[in-house]
């Protein structure tokens, strides 16, 4: 029989856990902690597996809950850490915040605006002392646990910041620094100051730890940087180190945040570390939800080179740091998991194979949703991770750029069916090879940046295999230079994008210069355009000749193209070597792509630009602003009647029914988002 045990927040480690409750005498019952019965498992065999139940409520977290090989189990007799039916135990790694009272102190009083007096109360926050401050994060910036964050009612406040909406311009820059490509190249940045139209710091008592979010040169590289000066004389202001990677430039946007003086609406919150007190404008009645402040930075869970291990309906919340780290192991499974309320990312899975993540819901998330990586891209041997029937939403609260709902890399997982939505930057970001994409609902993202894709990929002609089906992409817009639904960016080759469908999306399928991409059977509704081509690897720029000639190149080589697997696998990568050798300095074109069998209504069709040709692109069997016979276009039902003209194109029909979220033992219910809507 496999062994069961019984975990309650009213439990005893002194007890055996044999028992879901307290005995009448009080002598016997469940265990109070997860090590506990980790411990005790340990020193129980169990040849036919094992169950831990979790009752309901909360289980405070000060350190990670750590498993190592030991406390995995089988194929045929796994160990299942579950939630006792109907409950949900909570792996809190905060602090419940409930003594707020009105503000008395008149030089704090002073401080804030008019209308937030008699609007804020505090919070003394000793008892978690010392309390961590803001670091500066963003763009190509180690993952770090974030700063300690307030909740309340299942929303992350906002830290007072100006302006309260939108973003302040840069005036002008005076950054001193080495020049670089401009692009991607680092600028070697001495220190960093800008001008800035306004004297709002001068409203402010001091500008100790007062930060800056900002959009420094392009609008996908985003970073935080603490203030160091402002002179109001000038209106200019400087920045500590690190600073941005990629200089600063006029017009670009950027906020103030972490200022008292701006708690100005409700939402808002400011920490004084210094004095260890919260200052907070709720929203709503202390009763309407609980408030809660981040302070773990630890993974909730810390696993290391466990295999055959399973977690059911637990919920991993109000973490500084990630909610689940997996290092190495094989066949471990979240399923029908709440992560929530956390500063990284809610689940990172370091290697190993046959990692699943199944049927959870993760939002509220600093970073991404869910990064992983797998398999050996040298051997092409797959990791086989999968990352199925998840609603991941509102991402990236922090990090704001290439935090994903889905990171992955490696070769061979599968990201499906999952529901995806409200993220500044991409939805599914890719590296590597033979992944499939598929079934899934992708909408509101991009939201915040700019020259970003929903999907994206780039930059390496080696990452071949990827298939890209079956996807509902809606909703698409972006900032300054906009976006793209899928985005094979830099010389993405060999991917297939097929039978997807995009809704009033910008630029939605996007091949940037690369090679033998297949564009097929996909439905374009209302997109400006719905294919766009371009041939950037001939563009003579040093920017572009250094991407093929330098960055490509390695990367190609570093594959051993011309050995299996890869000569095998993917033989058209042999067609580069002419333009290596014979053709070197004149680039590379954007050859071998296919478009076909798609339908394009509205908007507009394709566009062959910079540098491309359009013989270099097999058109065909499209059909393009012609009556494509959808079931009911005015309700958003894009289904195909059966006498639709593409049909005799020999278009396919998409399995509406299939994309997106489905019910299963861990999802009774479908939220709204899962249904397409304007």
């Amino acid at each position: 029989m496999p062994v069961v045990l019984h975990v309650s927040p009213t439990g005893s480690d002194t007890w055996s856990g044999s028992l879901p409750e307290a005995n009448a005498a009080g002598t016997d019952g469940p265990l109070a902690t997860l090590e506990a019965a980790r411990d005790l498992l340990r020193r129980t065999p169990h040849p036919e597996g094992a169950t831990v139940f979790l009752r309901g409520g909360i289980y405070r977290r000060t350190q990670a809950f750590a498993l190592e090989a030991q406390d995995g189990g089988t194929a045929a007799a796994p160990v299942v850490y579950r939630a006792w039916p109907g409950e949900k135990p909570r792996l809190f790694g905060g602090a419940m915040l409930e003594h707020f009272a009105p503000v008395q102190d008149p030089a704090v009083l002073q401080r804030l605006a008019p209308e937030a007096r008699g609007q804020v109360l505090e919070c003394d926050l000793s008892a978690y002392a010392p309390l961590a401050g803001l670091c500066s994060r963003g763009f190509s910036r180690p993952t770090t646990p974030s700063h300690p964050e307030l909740f309340f009612a299942d929303q992350r406040m906002e830290l007072a910041r100006w302006p309260n909406e939108g973003f302040a311009l840069i005036k002008g820059a005076a950054a001193f620094h080495q020049e670089g490509d401009g692009h991607g190249g680092e600028l070697g940045i001495i220190e960093a100051g800008f001008h800035y139209e306004g004297d709002r710091p001068t409203r402010w008592q001091h500008q100790r730890d007062v930060w800056l979010h900002g959009y420094w040169a392009w609008d996908w590289a985003n970073t935080y940087e603490q203030l160091d000066s402002f002179d109001p004389a000038t209106g200019l202001l400087r920045t500590r180190p690190p600073h941005g990677i990629y200089g600063i430039k006029a017009g670009q946007r950027f906020y103030f945040l972490n200022v008292l003086e701006e708690l100005d609406r409700p939402g808002e919150y400011y920490v004084d570390r210094e004095q260890n007190r919260l200052y907070f404008w709720p929203p709503a009645g202390l009763d309407a939800g609980e408030a809660a402040l981040s302070l773990l930075a630890e993974p909730l869970l810390h696993l290391r080179g466990v295999c055959h291990l399973r977690f059911e309906g637990l919920g991993l919340e109000y973490s500084r740091g990630l909610g689940v780290q997996i290092e190495g192991g094989s066949e471990v499974q979240l399923c029908g998991c709440t992560l929530r309320h956390l500063g990284n990312f809610g689940v990172m899975i370091d290697e190993g194979r046959g990692h699943q993540v199944l049927s959870c819901e993760l939002y509220s998330l600093g970073d991404g949703g869910i990064r992983l990586t797998g398999g050996n891209r040298q051997t092409l041997e797959p990791g086989g991770h999968v990352v199925h029937n998840n609603h991941i939403h509102h991402l990236g609260q922090w990090s704001r750029c290439y935090q994903p709902g889905v990171l992955l890399g490696g070769v061979s997982h599968r990201i499906t069916h999952n529901l995806i939505h409200d993220g500044p930057h991409c939805a599914i970001l890719l590296n590597g090879n033979e992944h499939l994409i598929e079934c899934n609902h992708i909408h509101h993202v991009c939201q915040e940046t700019g020259d970003v894709g929903a999907f994206y990929m780039g930059r390496d002609y080696t990452e071949a295999g990827n298939v890209i089906r079956h996807n509902l992409f809606h909703h698409t817009q972006g900032y300054g230079m906009g976006s793209m639904a899928v985005y094979l960016d830099d010389c993405a080759s060999g991917a297939r994008v097929y039978g997807n469908v995009f809704y009033q999306c910008t630029r939605a399928a996007f091949v940037g210069g690369g090679r033998n991409n297949r564009i097929e059977n996909n439905i374009f509704i209302e997109c400006q355009p719905a294919v766009m081509i371009d041939g950037r690897g001939l563009d003579p720029r040093a920017v572009w000749q250094d991407m093929v000639y330098k960055t490509m190149r390695e990367r190609l080589e570093a594959m051993h193209h011309h050995q299996p697997p890869y000569s095998v696998r993917y033989p058209d990568l042999k067609q580069l070597d002419r333009y290596y050798q014979e053709s070197a300095g004149k680039g590379i074109p954007p050859e071998g792509n296919m478009v076909a069998r798609n339908i394009s209504v509205g908007g507009e069709w394709m566009v062959v630009h910079w540098h491309a040709q359009p013989e270099w692109v097999a058109v065909q069997h499209n059909l393009v602003d012609e009556d494509p016979h959808f079931v009911d276009p005015a309700a958003l039902d894009f289904r195909l009647r059966e006498d639709s003209p593409a049909y005799e194109l020999g278009f396919k029909p998409i399995p509406w029914e299939r994309i997106g979220l489905q019910v299963d033992e861990w999802r009774a219910t479908l939220p709204a988002e899962n249904t397409l809507r304007p």
